[in-house]
């Protein structure tokens, strides 16, 4: 995983040169959003498991086949796995947010997920679903307007970049495992 700052010495290294103005630009402008960027991970990471259980109720509510016998999220132990399968996915994406990279959400999540998924019979849409679900809530944490109110000792910000940010990771998510 390469944050902002290993990114811009690789690629000046590669180049042969110094880091020019525009790196150091884009490094100036990852650090300004820095605090930001830690309360979006905070918000996130201190309401995974309502994100991820909501996320799997929504997906299942969706598709109650999910919970019957012989269905993928039947018995307890298969509903375990999608409920830590969700918790993992959320953790790469956060820790790609954190970082403002998605290789390690790459490499150590998505690398071979579907095929695991489609040896196991996990049903790919109501995986997907699941992602979107978690898409929409940590968005809306993010924003601080998951319960539909800001949160009056958290002041205002302009959270779009990092929304647009946080959504393109679970997209990728998405995507990998359509």
């Amino acid at each position: 995983m390469l944050d902002a700052f290993s990114k811009a010495v690789v690629a000046a290294d590669a180049k042969t040169a110094y880091i020019g103005s525009e790196e150091l630009q884009g490094l100036r402008s990852f650090i300004a959003e820095g605090n930001q960027r830690l309360d979006a991970v905070n918000s996130i990471s201190s309401n995974a498991s309502c994100i991820v259980s909501d996320a799997v109720s929504g997906m299942i509510c969706e598709n109650q086949g999910l919970i019957q016998s012989g269905g993928n999220c039947y018995p307890n132990r298969r509903m375990a796995a999608c409920l830590r399968d969700g918790e993992i996915i959320l953790r790469y994406v956060c820790y790609a947010l954190l970082a403002g990279d998605s290789s390690v959400l790459d490499d150590r999540c998505l690398n071979g997920l579907k095929e695991t998924y489609i040896a196991l019979g996990v049903p790919l849409a109501s995986a997907v679903r699941a992602v979107n679900i978690m898409k929409a809530a940590s968005i809306a944490f993010i924003n601080n307007n998951a319960s539909g109110r800001k949160m009056d000792n958290i002041p205002d910000g302009d959270c779009s970049s990092l929304t647009a940010e946080a959504a393109s990771y679970f997209d990728k998510v998405a995507a990998a495992l359509s």
